[in-house]
């Protein structure tokens, strides 16, 4: 009989490492592998770690330590280091945290397994040496295709077909093992990007764009219906390029409907969208068809035209307040989210004046503001005109608290709407909880439902905003209204 073998999977970051983790995973467990929880449950712990600003590093790191302090008080023996802090850092990472007993690039996902068994068993797997991931496929997106077969893409795993079975004929399971019931998951629609934003790194560890085909997003998509899975959220560093790399930029239009129409699949959300890069016929598809949710995560970063320019964006705040009323005058009730980087080089006052004008003007539901600071291998990182850090600091401080008013204000203005929410918890203590169509996992806020009787996990439920908690709405569920009118 085989030795037990038991791994745990640690995920930081975003809902693209959370797909990378369960692809891990799928690979793990095939190869006879057992998934635990806890990290002090497992002969090893794999930290999915996150590269892409300083304090996720330093989360990614407090991690791996954490996880290293276990050793020699259970049954962990080694703590291996996967993802974009491991894939971007590679062998200086491995020397500057001796604690960790491997650090793997995604290069070596596709022999997770004997990795592992290999540092479990006390020998040394090297450490990759980081390169710009760009280079490894062609320039030209029509190319890509073909040379992607050769290029480790983490999260494109290809979606298994049974021998004899047609691409059409029901659910096909992806390489991927689930590692949790939540009713809602991510499905990874590409990777890389092809933008040149002067402040981020990413495009230098993930690589260059490339959509994943239709066929296995509607494969992974029917895979998930079959594991309960009420809700899909498409997920990658830019969703709005998909189908460039294949031939038809709108593809994106066309597969949303596809995957909406997928039995059990009661909601289709999509994430990470670009300004510059909307178009009247994605509108109107995400506004407009059943089950695809009118949700706009879009990547604003900033208002102020030379900002904007020097991050190597484009738009204003005028285009971009035009933008959502294009958006507001198809789905009233849409729900908008976005990003923003403070103390720029080269910010002046008039333009935070300017950012500020398009925030209090935009009426978006859930704001992330982040202070700048310099990412290794960027363009902006060599940028002269630097604010100082408490300059930065006091910016910060600033629009944050506007944005926290502004968010609080736009949930005020949802008092007296009906909402559907996707039941997610319910527990002794918190009742039930759940999220609108405009309200993303984790980060946008949820709804305090004011009965849990008759609901469940996984259940859409119409419901009556009553109330506010911040960004956090309180609703009665209609179902419950009713009974009491009675």
């Amino acid at each position: 009989m085989p030795e037990r073998r038991t791994v745990a999977l640690v995920t930081l970051g975003c809902a693209r490492n959370e797909v990378d983790s369960e692809e891990l995973a799928g690979r793990l467990e095939a190869d006879g592998w057992e998934l635990v929880e806890d990290a002090e449950a497992a002969d090893v712990a794999v930290v999915n770690t996150c590269g892409f600003v300083e304090a996720a590093k330093k989360d990614s790191v407090d991690a791996l330590l954490e996880a290293n302090d276990l050793k020699g008080h259970g049954r962990t023996q080694a703590v291996v280091a996967v993802g974009c802090m491991a894939e971007r850092y590679g062998k200086e990472l491995a020397e500057a945290l001796p604690e960790a007993d491997g650090v793997l690039g995604f290069d070596d996902y596709a022999d997770i397994s004997d990795r592992l068994q290999t540092i479990l068993n006390g020998g040394i797997h090297a450490s990759h040496t980081p390169r710009d991931r760009r280079k490894l496929l062609p320039i030209s997106p029509a190319e890509r295709q073909d040379a992607g077969a050769e290029v480790a893409l983490p999260g494109h795993a290809p979606v298994d077909l049974p021998e004899g079975v047609a691409p059409a004929s029901g659910p096909r399971a992806p390489l991927r093992r689930r590692l949790g019931t939540n009713p809602v998951a991510s499905v990874k629609l590409a990777s890389g990007c092809d933008r040149r934003c002067s402040f981020c790194a990413i495009p230098s560890f993930r690589g260059s764009f490339i959509s994943r085909r239709p066929s296995d997003v509607l494969g992974e998509t029917r895979w998930l219906a079959e594991q309960g899975v009420k809700e899909v959220m498409l997920v990658s560093e830019n969703n709005t390029s998909y189908g460039k790399d294949l031939g038809d930029i709108r593809l994106l239009e066309t597969l949303l409907p596809e995957l909406a129409a997928v039995d059990g699949i009661e909601r289709v959300r999509v994430s990470y969208l670009q300004p510059a890069e909307m178009r009247p016929g994605l509108i109107d598809v995400l506004t407009g068809t059943d089950k695809v949710v009118p949700y706009f995560d879009l990547s604003f970063q900033h208002s102020a035209p030379a900002v904007l320019r020097s991050m190597r964006r484009f738009g204003d705040t005028d285009r971009f307040l035009d933008l959502l009323a294009t958006i507001r005058d198809k789905a009233p009730q849409a729900g908008v989210r976005s990003n923003f980087i403070v103390g720029f080089p080269g910010e002046t006052e008039e333009d935070l004046a300017e950012l500020e004008r398009f925030l209090t003007g935009a009426r978006l539901d859930a704001i992330g503001v982040f202070g700048y600071s310099d990412e290794e291998g960027t363009e902006a990182a060599t940028y002269e005109h630097k604010l100082d850090e408490d300059v930065v600091a006091e910016r910060l401080a600033r629009v944050s608290r506007l944005a926290e008013e502004l968010v609080s204000q736009r949930a005020e203005e949802r008092v007296g709407e009906t909402v559907r929410v996707l039941v997610e918890s319910i527990d002794d203590e918190d009742g039930a909880v759940g999220r609108g169509e405009h309200q993303a996992p984790e980060t946008d806020g949820q709804v305090l439902l004011t009965s849990s009787e008759g609901l469940s996990v996984g259940r859409i439920v119409e419901a009556k905003v009553i109330g506010t908690q911040g960004v956090d709405l309180v609703a009665e569920p209609l179902e419950c209204a009713e009974e009491t009118a009675r």
